[in-house]
């Protein structure tokens, strides 16, 4: 709802009257309700459209029950697109104008993996733009990826306790954790095959939605990276950390964010509670909310949380 072109878009029911989705009229009927200029009560019932993510989610997401807010956010921002885009703007809709951005990503491939995948009958896919090259047994893949949400991979909590018999909780900031994108740093991955890659952003979007992973399941249990991430709440400058594209002549390189949400996981994995950060523009004010609690709190009480996910709005 912070995010004002696609609040804008819902706010104007004409925009989607293509739609036959229930939870793409729901989720305008609520924006129309919150940004609504007589609204008499100080709030407002998400019910109509919880009821909406339900049936449209086969239950996956009900009420009352905690979910993870990525695979939530993943969902809607994925259904929300599906049931909006109209043929005649190929593939667009107002949520690929807001969220979507373009790695380019390398995967560099051991050959002997290939081998054994030929001979399961499966096939080498590439995605639009691949081209694949060979060199010493090393297949290297390159290909154009939209993204919605980029996923930053937190270093590994210490082991031991130190003598006062406490784990250390570590700092880590978020540039480190960035460095993930900047077309160098080499990420180890073993699904679906065992594989070296390396992410470019080529184009950033309008609205940048990251996320920690905090949480890994392992065959037991699930486990949290406790490990805090220190971001600024403004004036996150990307291209002093990642290399991006030159932009079009005319253009200026807009690479500046601010935040406008923060969504924190407090507690152990698998319980706990989230809780969100979330800016009010017109008087530049935070507020921390948790379920029906709201309570104002200072930008840098945003920054000490372990954060989750977050979104940056770029600067215009």
């Amino acid at each position: 709802m912070r995010v004002t072109p696609l609040r804008n878009f819902f706010l104007i029911p004409e925009n989607y009257q293509h739609s036959k989705s229930p939870l793409v009229h729901r989720f305008g009927e609520l924006t129309r309700k919150i940004w609504h200029a007589r609204n008499f009560k100080g709030q407002v019932s998400p019910h109509e459209f919880l009821q909406a993510v339900m049936k449209a989610s086969d239950k996956k997401f009900q009420i009352g029950v905690q979910s993870d807010p990525v695979e939530f956010m993943t969902w809607l921002l994925n259904t929300l697109h599906a049931k909006l885009k109209s043929s005649k703007k190929k593939n667009r809709s107002i949520i690929h104008d807001c969220f979507q951005g373009e790695l380019e990503v390398v995967k560099e491939v051991h050959r002997k993996h290939i081998m054994e995948k030929r001979e399961d009958g499966g096939e080498l896919n590439g995605e639009a733009g691949s081209v694949v090259g060979t060199a010493d047994g090393i297949v290297t893949e390159t290909s154009k990826v939209p993204f919605l949400m980029l996923g930053l991979d937190l270093p590994p909590p210490p082991l031991f306790k130190d003598a006062m018999e406490k784990n250390i909780i570590p700092q880590v900031p978020l540039f480190n954790i960035l460095k993930k994108f900047d077309g160098e740093t080499v990420t180890e991955v073993v699904r679906p095959s065992i594989a070296r890659m390396r992410y470019r952003v080529t184009r950033l979007p309008k609205y940048l939605i990251l996320h920690m992973r905090r949480f890994t399941k392992n065959n037991f249990f699930v486990e949290k990276n406790p490990t805090l991430v220190n971001f600024p709440v403004k004036n996150l400058e990307l291209k002093d950390y990642i290399p991006l594209p030159k932009p079009k002549e005319n253009h200026k390189l807009r690479s500046k964010y601010d935040l406008i949400a923060n969504i924190v996981h407090d507690g152990k994995p698998g319980e706990g509670c989230y809780r969100v950060f979330v800016q009010r523009k017109s008087e530049e004010a935070w507020y921390e909310m948790q379920d029906l609690h709201v309570t104002e709190t200072l930008p840098q009480m945003v920054a000490l949380s372990e954060t989750y996910m977050q979104i940056y709005e770029q600067h215009e």
